[in-house]
């Protein structure tokens, strides 16, 4: 087992990848509030008190904040949570007020708040589909070449030389398919069809659940059916299949997070397992001493994290303006702008108490309160 790195090496990788992340993704919603002709007074990454910045000709403000834990920018106009007109955004000259976020129709208002996410998104594809690219794609065949002894494959009845052609009536092609089924939904019930000999038969058992650890001792639960396969080959792929790939990983993850959220809230898995920015950092650390290439993947991962975090239909997130405007969209109305005002404080009481929580977990999970 590898010796966990050092704490500089935690900060490091924190900065490395939040900062460039969180970044980009302020940018997204910058770029489309300009290209929209909305004007920004203030473009921050990091919260509170500002340390450095400058201001540009446009008169936005560029600035280092004290809290590193994400940013924002802050458009014209944006003089409450909710983004709401309000007495000051009317008195304002109707020149300078068509500049305003609050001016803008509905469809380039929701452009701007989901520029953010999306460009985490497309910063992901584009990791994923320069690996894809420069290295290839590996292709497993489904076919059991090993099958462990007292296993739940074992006891079902599984054997060597068995071909999955489809988990609970749905057709796979790869062992990769197989194995991103099973190993996040431990406790799960599943159904193989399997081909053996011509013939097809069908299995039906429970995901056991194990507890496993990586190399610097963090604990993960997974399923497990206790099935191998061959080592499979790698195939070059073009740019264009790269990118198709890349799209669908991506697809793969936010489904991942998806159930696994799903299966916290369900008591599948326990609240420990969500984690905070100091969890973030001894992960970032840790795949930072492994090399630059486990550390972009990594990248990959918490800007497709951060994208889902977003799109989550909070107030106070960008997932929750964009259900506001959906919303709008179909009463042909905004909703008034005192329940969007409570909406949004109780989103911002939600989050901040998501952020101790998570926060408090992180700290309990150190390795000096470990047995």
């Amino acid at each position: 087992m590898f010796e966990s790195p050092p704490f500089w090496m935690w900060i490091l990788g924190f900065l490395l990848v939040l900062g460039p992340l969180v970044t980009l993704h302020e940018l997204g919603h910058y770029l489309v509030g300009r290209w929209c002709g909305v004007r920004a007074d203030a473009f921050s990454i990091g919260f509170g008190k500002e340390l450095f910045g400058i201001t540009d000709k446009r008169g936005t403000r560029w600035k280092i904040s004290a809290l590193p834990l994400g940013g924002y920018v802050q458009f014209a106009g944006d003089m409450n949570p909710a983004s709401q007109p309000s007495e000051e955004w009317l008195a304002l000259p109707e020149q300078e007020r068509a500049k305003t976020f609050q001016a803008q129709p509905l469809w380039q208002r929701a452009l701007i708040v989901a520029a953010g996410p999306v460009t985490n998104l497309l910063i992901a594809i584009g990791i994923l589909a320069a690996f894809n690219f420069a290295y290839g794609k590996l292709n497993i065949p489904p076919v059991i070449a090993l099958v462990q002894e007292d296993s739940a494959a074992a006891k079902a009845g599984l054997d060597i030389g068995d071909r999955v052609i489809a988990v609970n009536g749905d057709p796979i092609e790869s062992f990769d398919e197989l194995r991103d089924i099973v190993v996040p939904n431990p406790g799960t019930d599943v159904d193989l069809t399997v081909e053996r000999e011509g013939a097809q038969k069908e299995y039906s058992f429970t995901i056991p659940t194990l507890v496993e650890q990586d190399r610097f001792g963090n604990e993960f639960q997974v399923g497990r059916l206790g099935v191998g396969s061959s080592p499979g080959e790698i195939i070059a792929v073009g740019p264009v299949e790269a990118i198709t790939l890349a799209f669908k990983q991506t697809g793969d993850i936010m489904v991942m997070m998806v159930q696994g959220v799903w299966q916290i809230i369900t008591g599948r898995r326990p609240v420990d397992e969500l984690g905070g920015p100091i969890k973030i950092a001894k992960y970032s650390g840790e795949q930072l001493s492994l090399g630059w290439r486990q550390f972009v993947s990594f990248a990959a991962l918490i800007s497709i994290n951060l994208a889902f975090i977003n799109l989550l239909p909070i107030p106070a997130l960008d997932g929750g303006h964009l259900a506001f405007y959906a919303a709008e969209a179909l009463r042909r109305k905004p909703a008034s702008a005192r329940s969007q005002e409570w909406a949004f404080r109780l989103g911002i009481a939600f989050v901040l108490s998501l952020m101790v929580f998570v926060t408090v977990n992180d700290v309990i999970s150190l390795p000096i309160f470990g047995s």
